[in-house]
This record gives structure tokens, C-alpha cells and sequence, in this order.
């Protein structure tokens, strides 16, 4: 859950009577997000210590489960989606936001600390993803909407520049690295 950001949207659309659970792995986020609660005055906003592969949720008590950018990061994806599927309601959904691959990236790629931090390194191609959430039961697993990173980031950002230093590549090569990473929107139900 990080600071909050999201889990504040989201606390705007379920309303006074909705309810909202951020978790994060680390107690300096959890204060972080919990003093932004208390300063933007989110009464329906609660954050609790865990990881997403391990989500401190009781089973089948949620309606909804929203993640933007972070099951890249974790290298067990099949148990985050289990948990997903274990704290979900009957008919619960997902809305998940994510980097998939669309091809192989090189090695020196997929080492760099920096492409992990940049949610590249950890990232696994699309149909990997999509059938990791099926295989945890989900259905209904659709993309809602898929884009593929902008050639001036590649080009202008800094993680891309420390990505592209880290792995040899000069500013104008890797196109090929950049073609094969895509940001995802996907839906699913339990």
C-alpha cells in the first residue's frame, strides 16, 4: 500500500460505509500511511503489516482486491494470487495493474537491480501471468487494457537510463528490450 495513494481512491469509491485494508511489508510505510489517513481524514482506511503472499486477511472477507504495480516484484507469484483467491468473497474480483513481457529480455536485463526496482526484472511474460491467476481458480481472467512503455522513457527516465548503464546498452539501443515490456489492466473473479 505504500503511503496510501491508492487505497484513498479507493476508499473515496467504496464510500463512509465501505471499508478499506492496505498492506505493506515494511512498519515505516504503515506509519507513513497511517499519519496521511489521519492528515486527509480517511476514517474507512485501515493498514496492516504482511506481505501479499502471505495477506493478513481473513478468508473470504473481502470484496474487492485492487494492486497496481507490485505482484511483478514478487518472485512468488503463484502464492500471491492463492492468498488473492483465499481472502476473496465468492464472486470477489480482481483489478490488477501490471508489467508482463511480451518476449525475452536479455540477461544482463533481467539482472540489473535496477530493472527489478523499475518492476522490469521481476516481470514474466503475459500468458505466464494470465494462466498463474487461472491456475489459482480465478475466471473470467481478461485484460481490460493493455499499452506498451513509451520510447521517451526508455530514452528520458532515470531507472531507464540506470537500466540501460547496468546491462551495456547505449541510449539509443534496446528497442528490442522495449518492445517486449507492456503494462496490463486485469480483471477477474472468484
Amino acid at each position: 500500500s505504500g503511503g496510501g495513494i491508492d487505497c484513498f481512491l479507493a476508499a473515496q469509491k467504496t464510500g463512509p460505509s465501505g471499508r478499506v485494508i492496505g498492506v505493506d511489508m515494511t512498519p515505516e510505510m504503515l506509519e507513513r500511511a497511517r499519519l496521511n489517513a489521519i492528515e486527509t481524514g480517511h476514517s474507512n482506511v485501515e493498514f496492516r503489516l504482511g506481505e501479499i503472499e502471505n495477506l493478513p486477511v481473513a478468508d473470504s472477507s473481502v470484496d474487492l482486491i485492487i494492486s497496481n504495480c507490485v505482484i511483478n516484484l514478487s518472485p512468488h507469484k503463484e502464492q500471491v494470487f492463492k492468498e488473492a483467491y483465499r481472502v476473496l468473497k465468492d464472486n470477489g474480483r480482481i483489478m490488477i495493474s501490471d508489467i508482463v513481457l511480451t518476449g525475452d529480455l536479455p540477461e544482463a536485463v533481467m539482472q540489473s537491480i535496477s530493472a527489478y526496482v523499475g518492476c522490469i526484472a521481476g516481470a514474466v511474460k503475459k500468458e505466464d501471468y494470465l494462466g498463474i491467476i487461472a491456475e489459482a481458480g480465478f475466471r473470467q481472467v481478461k485484460i481490460i487494457e493493455e499499452q506498451s512503455i513509451p520510447a521517451d522513457l526508455w530514452m528520458n527516465d532515470p531507472i531507464a537510463e540506470q537500466v540501460r548503464e547496468e546491462a551495456g546498452l547505449s541510449k539509443g539501443s534496446g528497442k528490442d528490450v522495449l518492445e517486449s515490456i507492456v503494462s496490463i489492466k486485469v480483471f477477474a473473479r472468484k
